[in-house]
């Protein structure tokens, strides 16, 4: 039996998830500016109702973004500190992937455009498909203005903050129907870590780094 703790930090939600097998406890609030205050009371809390230590983990898992910098760093600070702590590897997952994989896991549909507000009149952007139960990302993960949001063909289910600028969306992405008021939940970040969990991968803490999306275009762009 593999356990899996998971967190996320990343939006306005903050939540943490023990995958056991296929069951899966979860801690989902929605506390805007209270991630630091509350994500070490969630993770103690939920290991008690679990009757789980940390030295009883097989891995931790975490929201690497993109998101909200200071949520991400809050998540990443935390998870790298536990899995250092009891020596376990770290598996960061993507945001818009947990996201894809919430979007399937509550509706069954399997071609996702999870996107995020970005701020900054933008949008985080990427599509994925379910494969064996799992969000594949097709594509690139991206940040852009809502202008330059280009669909791929075919009917596709929207997910995320940032489909609040649909309107502003180019030709066939304005189509597809969508859900603003979603999150990303912790319970997902932890089946999608699973397969590395289940592989053998290991991911040290010190190596499990947050990925900020926009950072990496500006890197780009100046090279």
């Amino acid at each position: 039996m593999s356990y899996i703790l998971a967190l996320d930090a990343t939006t306005e939600a903050c939540s943490v998830a023990l995958l056991t097998g296929e069951q899966v406890i979860e801690d989902f609030q929605v506390i805007p500016r209270l991630h630091a205050q509350r994500l070490l009371p969630m993770i103690e809390a939920l290991l008690a109702q679990a009757g789980v230590s940390l030295v009883q983990l097989d891995a931790l898992a975490y929201g690497r973004g993109p998101g909200a910098f200071t949520g991400i760093r809050i998540a990443a600070g935390v998870a790298q500190g536990l899995a250092y702590a009891v020596d376990r590897p770290l598996y960061p997952v993507s945001t818009l992937a947990a996201m894809a994989q919430g979007a399937w896991r509550e509706t069954g549909q399997q071609a996702i455009l999870a996107s995020l507000d970005a701020r900054m009149d933008e949008v985080y952007w990427s599509a994925y498909r379910i494969e064996q139960g799992l969000a594949v990302l097709q594509g690139d993960e991206q940040v852009l203005p809502p202008e330059k949001v280009v669909s791929p063909s075919g009917e596709w289910l929207g997910w995320g903050s940032g489909w609040r600028y649909a309107l502003r969306f180019s030709g066939a992405a304005q189509t597809h129907s969508h859900h603003v008021e979603v999150f990303p939940h912790a319970q997902d970040i932890a089946r999608l870590a699973m397969p590395l969990l289940a592989a053998g991968v290991v991911i040290r803490a010190e190596e499990a780094l947050p990925v900020y999306i926009r950072d990496q275009v500006t890197h780009k762009a100046a090279g």
